[in-house]
């Protein structure tokens, strides 16, 4: 099956949705975690009901399997950071090096997006190379996601997607 689509943004929805992305990962116990999860096995842990959040690394090399529902817009990131806004006056970023997603074997673009976002009392400040992808249709696909910031972090993370109707 072929990719249906990536799903474009404007640099104020993008910031919305890296600041929604932070929540939605923060939030999760370590035990249910789906960015520490190595497996898959935690991507459908919390989701939103309006799209499909892809968990990023704490760095190397991960491979996950997880089922997404069709007619959900997915959002990724590739290389991501945040920071308290009482450390920082403006958005953080780090020098990228690599950023890649390919679905498919097909090229997905990829944005930079920073925003502020709220949890409880504190403010925080995100920042990212971001993708996104139009709702599929149902069946399988491979997302592969590269990146690598200059002084050595990076990530290798494989998603075997499998696309169904609930």
């Amino acid at each position: 099956m072929e990719p249906t689509g990536n799903w474009e943004l404007s640099a104020d929805e993008g910031g919305v949705l890296a600041g929604r992305w932070w929540k939605w990962a923060m939030s999760a116990p370590d035990d249910v975690s789906p960015v520490r999860d190595t497996t898959g096995e935690h991507a459908a842990w919390n989701q939103p009901s309006d799209l499909w959040f892809l968990a990023g690394t704490y760095g190397g090399r991960v491979v996950r399997r997880c089922v997404i529902p069709t007619g959900k817009p997915i959002f990724f990131p590739v290389l991501n950071m945040r920071i308290d806004r009482a450390y920082a006056k403006v958005p953080p970023s780090m020098k990228v090096a690599e950023a890649s997603a390919f679905l498919n074997g097909l090229p997905v673009p990829l944005q930079e997006f920073s925003g502020l976002f709220r949890t409880g009392l504190k403010r925080h400040f995100a920042w990212g190379i971001w993708g996104g992808i139009s709702p599929l249709a149902p069946g399988h696909y491979v997302l592969e996601i590269k990146g690598r910031a200059e002084g050595g972090f990076w990530v290798d993370t494989s998603y075997h997607l499998d696309v169904r109707d609930f």
